[in-house]
């Protein structure tokens, strides 16, 4: 496989799609190819992770 330039969705900057990462996207049974780039998808978990800390009634 060979890499693919991706235009991240978040940050609007490209990133390369790795043969490397492709092999796993395609192990874990995954179709699409990543919207966002590593850092975009980092943010974002941690964005998802923060809210459901803070909606918790502790």
């Amino acid at each position: 496989m060979a890499n693919i330039s991706i235009v991240c969705k978040g940050c609007g900057e490209t990133f390369l799609f790795t043969d490397n990462e492709q092999a796993f996207y395609k192990e874990k049974g995954f179709e699409n190819e990543p919207l966002r780039c590593p850092d975009c998808r980092k943010a974002r978990k941690q964005q998802r992770n923060n809210s459901r800390y803070n909606n918790n009634s502790w």
